[in-house]
């Protein structure tokens, strides 16, 4: 049974940070791209940063310098570390995982970013 169990969300002030956990299992991960996304309130879901199986990153430009996106194979784990966090990076934050045309989704967490 595939899993993907994000954790690490909450309430943070403005310039603060956060790192969200996503925790894999079900299938063989270091095959996957992982990626984070988030949706906000009457938005559309959009893509924040993304880690290949090789682990080459790619990012938002709304994120770049503030977020960083990791992975740990031998714990079948991603992780996006947030800094510097926005009042607009508030979001309910989505692990996705890709290999080909299968896709896995978790449940999301919530990010809320207080002025």
């Amino acid at each position: 049974q595939v899993q993907l169990v994000e954790s690490g969300g909450g309430l943070v002030q403005a310039g603060g940070s956060l790192r969200l956990s996503c925790a894999a299992s079900g299938f063989t991960f270091s095959n996957y791209h992982m990626a984070w996304y988030r949706q906000a309130p009457g938005k559309q879901r959009e893509l924040v940063a993304e880690i290949t199986s090789g682990s080459s990153t790619n990012y938002a430009d709304s994120v770049k310098g503030r977020f960083t996106i990791s992975r740990d194979n031998a714990n079948n784990a991603v992780y996006l570390q947030m800094n510097t966090l926005k009042p607009e990076d508030t979001a309910v934050y989505y692990c996705r995982s890709r290999w080909g045309f299968v896709n896995y989704w978790g449940q999301g967490t919530q990010i809320t970013v207080s002025s």
